[in-house]
């Protein structure tokens, strides 16, 4: 099953891309998802097809990663079936806070369409009506341009961070696709089983180890000090929350001071610190990309480090300790976070515009927990 899109670019009308199924979102750009079949049996891959159009008169900016134009790398799609949620099983990946370089450009009048095969990333095997609809919020989704507000350089780039929630937002019409699948309608697929069989394990004790997977000795002593330093920012973070003084710290990165959310914040903390202490680690140096690294959240409690890690400080913003700390989040028996925005200014604004998604974005538990510039 390949995921990885067939980029191709045409020119559309607006008027048709409703007809599609598209949904109108600010500044013009509509997002349609139609599926190659609206039937499909057991070994069938759920092959959809997804367009981006852009109905205004000016140049719009997307960000890539946003995208399923360089293949699918992040959780861009909401899948139901026969109503319910359907677990996301490819990567969660850590990037550095976007440039200009990382958006897309979408002509005036133009649109760009992209063929993503969908089974192997999300959890299809159970028979049901499934819905399918792109959607992506994130402030950091569209680039406030120069052209738009006067301002060049990283005073512009500051703009995409503080960008309304309203203007951050794609959602396409769903598409409906039949699946007669592997495991009768009604029952758990083994992915469900598999999860909570993971989740029942988190809650047991068990002994804390560290392997090693395609690493050399000098790559192995590092991550070990890495891992040392996010295990000590991880206790840090769950000193502060267990103590219950909320103060800037908090507010900085989680936004205004609110129970539930301070309780979602210190439960989360609780586990990312018992995951270093408590959990068997796998860290992978085999990735080539420039990411810091990713992990598969339905695949405790391995991590895979990439080039960006390489270069990062031991401690301090966007550290090695701390981009340790960032990807613990992501696993769905530790925290389930999501990568919303990236970078220290995204996630500072998201506190403000957004606390719900920034207590459930990784980057600003990483920020909350390297304490860079420290904070009370």
């Amino acid at each position: 099953m390949s995921w990885n899109g067939i980029l191709k670019s045409a020119v559309g009308a607006a008027a048709l891309m409703v007809a599609c199924g598209a949904v109108a979102a600010p500044k013009g750009v509509t997002v349609s998802v139609v599926p190659d079949k609206n039937a499909l049996g057991k070994e069938d891959d759920v092959v959809v097809k997804v367009t981006f159009t852009n109905a205004s008169s000016t140049p719009q900016y997307i960000l890539k990663s946003r995208t399923p134009f360089n293949g699918i790398e992040e959780a861009l799609f909401d899948v139901k079936r026969d109503g319910q949620p359907v677990p996301y099983l490819g990567a969660h990946i850590k990037r550095g806070a976007p440039t200009a370089a990382d958006y897309f450009v979408l002509k005036p009048g133009a649109s760009h369409t992209v063929k993503v095969e969908l089974s192997s990333l999300y959890d299809m095997s159970v028979s049901g009506d499934y819905q399918i609809s792109y959607k992506q919020a994130s402030p950091q989704l569209f680039l406030a341009t120069p052209a738009a507000n006067g301002r060049s350089g990283a005073a512009a780039a500051a703009d995409a961070d503080s960008a309304s929630a309203d203007n951050g937002s794609l959602v396409s019409a769903p598409a409906s696709v039949w699946i007669d699948g592997r495991v009768a309608r009604g029952q758990k697929s083994q992915v469900m089983l598999d999860i909570e069989a993971m989740k029942a394990a988190a809650a047991q004790p068990s002994a804390a180890s560290v392997s090693y997977s395609k690493c050399t000795t000098s790559q192995q002593t590092t991550i070990a000090s890495a891992l040392a330093a996010g295990s000590t920012m991880a206790n840090n973070s769950d000193a502060y929350m267990q103590a219950g003084a909320i103060g800037t710290r908090y507010t900085k990165w989680f936004g205004a001071n609110n129970a539930t959310r301070v309780a979602t914040v210190k439960a989360n903390f609780a586990k990312i610190k018992d995951a270093f202490a408590n959990k068997p680690v796998v860290v992978d140096c085999g990735c080539n990309q420039n990411y810091y690294a990713y992990v598969y959240p339905t695949q405790p409690y391995k991590i895979w480090v990439c080039k960006a890690f390489w270069t990062a400080p031991m401690t301090g913003t966007d550290s090695k300790g701390g981009t340790l700390v960032h990807e613990m989040s992501h696993f769905n028996v530790v925290a389930g976070t999501d990568d919303h925005v990236y970078g220290q200014s995204g996630a500072a604004s998201l506190a403000i515009s957004n606390p719900a998604q920034a207590v459930d974005n990784a980057d600003s538990h990483e920020y909350f927990a390297e304490n860079t510039p420290a904070l009370n």
